[in-house]
């Protein structure tokens, strides 16, 4: 058993009670006006930077034969279309955020034309726009939610099959665990280096289209066959149904521009030029969103206690790439739209747009570091996936506040509660 994994100390974690005025009243007014031109303008601006990328790596491709060493030619032409891929996945990354931005009603004050602009950019990237809407509305309003959030819902030791809770020799944070129970724990559900790169890998590349086809990741109480694509489907009200046809019908026409577009240039051309960059926005929004709802200091509530204030502040900013260095951080929060730097703000407010969201995440910043309750995640970026996947295996069946804990059993955190609350006042079990 490797002792990396092993936690000496329990990492206190506030339960707040804030009431939605009290962090509300701290944002400026003016973050909360939405304008379409802006909106437009930082939209185009994504589009021409993505088609400045594309003419430059054109006009370097043609320069590849003039090189000297013509057995490098190949390998120059492989690095240079990487290098393509992986810069328009980055800033076709920002362009999603404008299209979930749509979602949230945070592009304009018009839904009609929220819902036009979100329906293309969505469609456009392969992303049914009305379903992901509908279910990332249900995930803001039950953020870390054992029973109603949408995604990254923590699987129970019950659900991994893992050996049964022991009070005896057990307490919920796993502080008490035995060397005997950490052993039958780390056989059931423990890993390896090379096995969690696997996971890693395959998370980044097919996450998205596992959660909207078969609901990976999602909601666990869901019936099989649950997904983005059926009318009929658990998510969806009966009155939604006319919205997931149209966006069943978004991705229709996205399938066939790829296939007509492959008829036309080739596939190898619409390979190179947008699938490969595609993937790289699949890996960009799941390597994000994992990352800001997974982590072992996250709190996850049951309904007994739970709030949306809670599950709002059970979030966490990250500086995206911000472990490559500051202006590495830089360009992918200008490229990304800073949907990772300012999410804890994000989803206590999901109308205020990407470009007052700086000044207003400052300002709620200042607000929960002072009650002792902001937190800042590690810079986002495959290390750090890596590490949450190793230490994020499962959580308690039993509390009310419960934390991730590793292949041993243990959790790197407790609760505490806001303005020395009791356990009484707060509903919170303090065993859990």
């Amino acid at each position: 058993m490797s002792s990396k994994l092993e936690y000496h100390e329990q990492t206190p974690v506030v339960v707040p009670n804030f009431s939605m005025k009290e962090l509300l009243d701290v944002i400026p007014a003016h973050c909360f006006k939405r304008s379409a031109v802006k909106s437009f303008a930082y939209t185009f601006w994504d589009f021409f930077v993505v088609a400045c990328i594309y003419k430059a790596t054109v006009w370097l491709e043609a320069g590849i034969p003039s090189l000297p060493y013509p057995s490098l030619h190949g390998f120059a032409w492989v690095a240079l279309w990487a290098f393509y891929s992986f810069w328009v996945g980055l800033f076709g990354m920002g362009i999603w955020v404008i299209a979930h931005e749509c979602g949230h009603g945070a592009f304009s004050e018009s839904k009609q034309l929220n819902n036009a602009v979100g329906w293309v950019l969505h469609s456009a990237l392969g992303v049914p726009y009305h379903a992901w809407r509908i279910s990332h509305a249900k995930h803001h309003a039950s953020t870390c939610h054992m029973t109603q959030d949408q995604v990254f819902v923590p699987a129970t030791r019950k659900e991994l099959h893992a050996p049964e809770f022991n009070p005896a020799g057990e307490d919920l944070l796993g502080s008490t665990v035995s060397q005997e129970i950490k052993r039958e724990l780390w056989e059931a559900v423990g890993d390896s280096p090379l096995g969690t790169l696997m996971e890693c890998a395959i998370y980044l590349l097919a996450g998205l289209p596992m959660y909207l086809v078969q609901n990976t990741a999602g909601q666990p109480r869901y019936p099989k066959g649950t997904n983005h694509f059926s009318p009929s489907s658990h998510i969806f009200a009966p009155h939604q149904r006319g919205q997931i046809i149209w966006s069943d019908f978004g991705i229709f026409l996205w399938l066939a521009g790829i296939v007509a577009g492959c008829f036309y240039w080739s596939f190898p051309v619409v390979f190179r030029v947008y699938l490969v960059p595609y993937l790289w926005v699949n890996h960009w929004l799941v390597l994000i969103t994992f990352l800001q709802h997974t982590d072992p200091l996250i709190p996850h509530y049951r309904a007994d206690v739970f709030t949306f204030q809670r599950g709002a502040l059970s979030t966490l900013d990250r500086s995206l790439l911000g472990d490559l260095g500051p202006v590495m951080g830089w360009i992918a929060a200008h490229a990304t739209n800073g949907i990772s730097e300012t999410h804890v703000l994000h989803h206590l407010t999901s109308k205020i747009p990407h470009y007052h969201a700086w000044e207003a995440a400052a300002a709620l910043r200042k607000k929960l570091e002072g009650a002792g309750i902001y937190r800042q995640g590690a810079p986002g970026g495959w290390m750090e996936v890596y590490r949450v996947l190793r230490e994020c295996k499962f959580v308690e069946d039993e509390g009310s506040v419960v934390f991730y804990k590793n292949a041993y059993g243990v959790a790197a955190a407790r609760p505490v509660y806001q303005d020395g609350e009791s356990e009484s006042d707060s509903g919170v079990e303090m065993n859990n």
